[in-house]
């Protein structure tokens, strides 16, 4: 069985050793790295090409949603779950549009963050309750000026849907069975069509259209 890599970013010992302790229990899921900082992780990730990352939000130094966004810069195809003890739209809607795909609090029972590691490793998101609802409470706010979906084709509708996933260009090009730069101008045509500035937006715009489900935690 090949094991889920997970890296654990975050600036409290006891913390990383407790969620070490219980995820090396999990028969699928195997602890690669630890940092203590953000830019310790980013240099972890570029190195080992985590599947997962688990991150914390307020480090000295670099924070966690900057971390997140050099982190996916070096590593693209690593998921990245924050693990937080902070709901607040300040740092919820930074830390997604940065690149996290989850963002769960830290009250979560060690069962649920291995059921979201798993999910994430599958392209899922798995969000807290509260802030699933501060979320979807956003993606419905009305946009009047947004273009509509009707614009794409098919199959930019693949790519927008599988961008929304996290996947990387490589893994949507292995996907769908085409190359690269097929992908790339797909990508291109998406933001154009949508007038939209990047894969962020593209997987707002996905949620918010119901393009894409949102997994929330019972």
């Amino acid at each position: 069985m090949e094991k889920i890599t997970v890296l654990l970013i975050d600036d409290h010992r006891v913390v990383r050793q407790g969620l070490r302790d219980f995820l090396e229990l999990q028969a699928d899921i195997e602890i690669v790295g630890e940092a203590g900082s953000g830019a310790e992780g980013i240099e972890l990730a570029r190195e080992l090409l985590p599947d997962v990352v688990l991150m914390d939000l307020v480090m000295p130094g670099i924070d966690g949603v900057e971390t997140t966004r050099r982190l996916k810069a070096v590593s693209p195809s690593s998921q990245v779950i924050v693990l937080t003890s902070f709901a607040d739209d300040d740092k919820v809607f930074p830390a997604i549009k940065a690149g996290a795909i989850s963002y769960l609090l830290k009250d979560i029972s060690p069962e649920e963050l291995a059921h979201a590691i798993r999910a994430a490793c599958r392209g899922e998101a798995v969000l807290h309750p509260d802030v699933a609802a501060k979320l979807m409470q956003e993606f419905n706010t009305p946009r009047p000026n947004e273009a509509p979906v009707e614009q794409l084709t098919p199959r930019e509708m693949d790519v927008l849907r599988l961008v929304a996933r996290g996947m990387s260009n490589k893994e949507i090009a292995e996907t769908l069975i085409v190359s690269e730069k097929t992908v790339k101008t797909h990508i291109s045509n998406i933001l154009s069509k949508l007038h939209l500035a990047d894969r962020t937006q593209v997987a707002i715009y996905a949620l918010r259209k119901r393009l894409v489900p949102i997994d929330q935690e019972e």
